[in-house]
């Protein structure tokens, strides 16, 4: 079973209300082969939602206010969902604040990335479970199989 960003799925929980529906993301859902969590509105925020990014440990909206604890609520949460089903492996969205992986917005909501993670994503990662962003994912399926 695969954990994947809620978005990913064609669910509309992005901050602005929208999805990041990627086709066969959503298909793995309706297979029963994933299950879908958006760290943030487990966290408690509401959609559509101020848009937040990482400002070192602390995760702050745009208007300056500290939205640190319902990211962190909304990871926990997301490795539950893991746990419960049994998930190995997460498939989350790339650049967020909560499920980012690699590369996340800056904190400067100017559009610029840094290097880093999304709270969920390193909560995942240091519990154990193997998260790739939605372009990771993709790719890896159009590898040739070994």
């Amino acid at each position: 079973m695969i954990l994947v960003s809620a978005c990913l799925a064609g669910k509309h929980c992005r901050w602005d209300g929208g999805t990041n529906l990627v086709p066969e993301i959503k298909d793995l859902v309706d297979n029963g082969l994933a299950v879908t969590a958006c760290p943030e509105v487990l966290g408690g925020m509401s959609t559509p939602r101020k848009p937040s990014e990482r400002q070192g440990a602390r995760v702050v909206n745009r208007e300056g206010e500290d939205v640190t604890a319902a990211f962190w609520k909304g990871a926990e949460e997301a490795l539950r969902i893991c746990r419960e089903h049994g998930c190995c492996i997460a498939v989350l969205k790339a650049k967020s604040p909560s499920c980012g992986k690699g590369l996340i917005h800056n904190g400067l909501f100017d559009g610029g990335l840094i290097s880093g993670n999304g709270i969920a994503a390193q909560l995942l990662m240091d519990c154990g479970i193997e998260v790739l962003t939605e372009e990771e994912w993709l790719a890896s399926q159009k590898s040739p199989q070994a």
